[in-house]
């Protein structure tokens, strides 16, 4: 590697890229490494913090950048770590003063990763590929992410020769890396912008409203005793006893229930939409605190809309950075914060003064809460019980990896699914599109038939009006 011959301060200078042919090996039973020759297996000892900065000499970064990333790491590190290191290469003869242009290198054609983006290791044996700037995620196994980290370093000839890689696969890669916008001058594929309305974009679509991120940093530390183990059998133990509770007190609940619906009747529905609203705030609270407690980000909340019904949503795909078991916990917390309002309120309507406000207030809270969570259980629909099937199988992307397998199936393709997952890929698909049959098809033979009873004119011209516009050509 040469440096330009000059006298200005090192601060401003870019670090040039260590030739492919310097290594970097950690010493036994010590913090240190050695930064070895394999030409002339002449090894230089550096320290920890030193080979973390050595890894940013990639041609990209001045000193005073790779310097400021150093403190940041390291806080007690040398103010002027990085120019001692670079003095150290001189001496070394790793580095040395000379005309670039008379010492030519040979051309890099490959892309360098983002310097946002960040490396996850998965303790289920993979690691992940972290866009935090735009929230993509890929998951890759360790000799692609040993080949991703040369990317911007050594060719594309020198990557498949050095890891062994097929060129279709590392092509694969590459376009991957792409289409998650982790390669500089890449964006993330955005999903194709829709065109004219038609009604199937009812099924789902989110409405984003906020970040709470930095509100969920500056509580997190006031409530990590919620995920001690202490707290844990505590309120397995206070949950197990409301439910022997609840089931031999069953008859009086359904009995209460069916009295205060012949004494209120429709009364009822704005309380219980209020109770209803408040429990799925917490629901989503606990999701969001749950992931935030094993450091991950949640960057967004909003309303999503499911066949025309609303509810929130917290954006928590962070968790795919977690074990499967950390996973299991950020999506169940939100159905065992439900429970534990059930609970609760079980509680308060067994202990209040039946007929006051209390007690109705109480019983309502319950219903609300369960109601919610036999919702939130569905597997079908895209809300706790799908995502909670998602972490617990290790299938990620399950419905659409499901009817692909389909589609490969009914075609003659190949299908590169695991054994262990195909039959329950299998078994989702077919129960996912009856799903998706009978609510939409529902749902629209009512307002069909509601129109049609109530507007039969108004209904047809509307139609009419929709059918002309969605079917008119569009200019080019």
């Amino acid at each position: 590697m040469y440096l330009p011959e000059t006298d200005t301060a090192w601060d401003d200078f870019v670090c040039p890229a260590l030739e492919q042919f310097w290594k970097l090996g950690k010493q036994r039973d010590s913090n240190d490494f050695l930064l070895i020759s394999p030409q002339t297996r002449q090894k230089y000892p550096i320290s920890e913090v030193e080979a973390w900065a050595l890894r940013h000499f990639n041609g990209r970064f001045q000193v005073k950048q790779i310097q400021a990333q150093v403190q940041k790491k390291f806080p007690d590190a040398s103010g002027d770590l990085v120019a001692g290191l670079i003095q150290k290469l001189i001496e070394w003869e790793v580095l040395a003063f000379g005309n670039e242009a008379d010492n030519p290198t040979p051309t890099v054609d490959t892309p360098a990763l983002k310097s946002t983006v960040q490396w996850r290791f998965n303790p289920d044996g993979y690691w992940i590929l972290r866009n935090r700037g735009d929230r993509t995620f890929l998951q890759v196994s360790c000799q692609d992410k040993n080949a991703i980290e040369q990317l911007g370093v050594l060719s594309s000839q020198a990557i498949l020769a050095e890891f062994c890689l097929p060129p279709t696969h590392f092509q694969r890669l590459l376009q991957m890396l792409a289409a998650t916008g982790m390669l500089e001058g890449t964006q993330p594929m955005k999903k194709q912008k829709r065109g004219k309305f038609n009604p199937l974009q009812l099924l789902f679509f989110k409405i984003p409203l906020f970040n709470p991120d930095p509100w969920l940093n500056q509580h997190i530390d006031k409530i990590r005793f919620f995920w001690s183990r202490i707290f844990a059998f505590g309120l397995l133990f206070f949950l197990a006893t409301a439910w022997v509770y609840g089931t031999h007190q069953r008859g009086e609940i359904l009995k209460f229930g069916q009295d205060l619906m012949q004494a209120s009747g429709s009364s009822l529905l704005i309380p219980f939409a209020l109770l209803s609203v408040s429990v799925v705030t917490l629901h989503e609270l606990g999701h969001a605190f749950t992931l935030k407690n094993y450091s991950g980000d949640v960057p967004e909340v909003g309303l999503l809309f499911m066949c025309l019904f609303p509810a929130a949503y917290t954006d928590t795909t962070d968790q795919y950075c977690l074990s499967r078991f950390y996973r299991i916990l950020v999506v169940g917390a939100g159905v065992i914060v439900q429970i534990t309002i059930a609970a609760i309120a079980l509680c308060l309507w067994n202990f209040t003064v039946a007929g006051s406000w209390l007690h109705t207030a109480s019983f309502l809270l319950m219903v609300a809460a369960l109601f919610t969570v036999a919702v939130n259980l569905n597997p079908m629909a895209k809300f706790d019980g799908y995502y909670l099937t998602v972490a617990i199988t290790g299938i990620n992307n399950l419905r659409s990896r499901a009817f692909g397998f389909y589609a490969n199936l009914l075609t003659g393709k190949p299908t590169q699914e695991r054994p262990k997952d195909a039959w329950i890929l299998a078994i989702y698909a077919p129960f996912s599109i009856l799903y998706i049959w009978f609510i939409f098809g529902f749902l629209f033979y009512r307002l069909a038939d509601w129109l049609l009873l109530n507007i039969p004119t108004i209904a047809g011209m509307s139609l009419l009006v929709w059918a002309i516009y969605y079917w008119w050509p569009e200019s080019e």
